[in-house]
């Protein structure tokens, strides 16, 4: 079985779905569906910037993510587009949901 037979389609919807059932029942009332989206489009963001989204990147190589690195720049862009104030516990909590939502699609092997 090749790569691409193990690899699920991503989906926005599944995406949010799946970061909100692993949110705090606090933080699920807190953050809307578009607060939500707007810190998984940083995280895209963050991917493009580094070029892991390269069509042309070699299928054999390991793209390593620094979540440290991930973290700082959503926290910066998020206090810069003033979107609302998240709270860091809010920004990881939805970058840790994505990032496992995206190991469920075997995204990044």
């Amino acid at each position: 079985m090749s790569q691409e037979d193990k690899t699920l389609e991503y989906d926005e919807d599944d995406s949010l779905r799946f970061i909100r059932e692993n949110l705090t029942p606090e933080m699920q009332q807190e953050l809307s569906d578009d607060e939500i989206n707007y810190i998984v489009d940083l995280i895209y963001d963050f991917y493009e910037d580094k070029g892991y989204l390269e069509e042309n990147n070699d299928d054999d190589s390991e793209s390593e993510i620094d979540e440290d690195e991930l973290l700082e720049y959503i926290y910066e862009n998020a206090r810069k587009d003033k979107v609302r104030d998240y709270s860091e516990e809010q920004i990881e909590a939805i970058v840790a949901g994505e990032l496992a939502y995206c190991d469920t699609l075997n995204l990044f092997d």
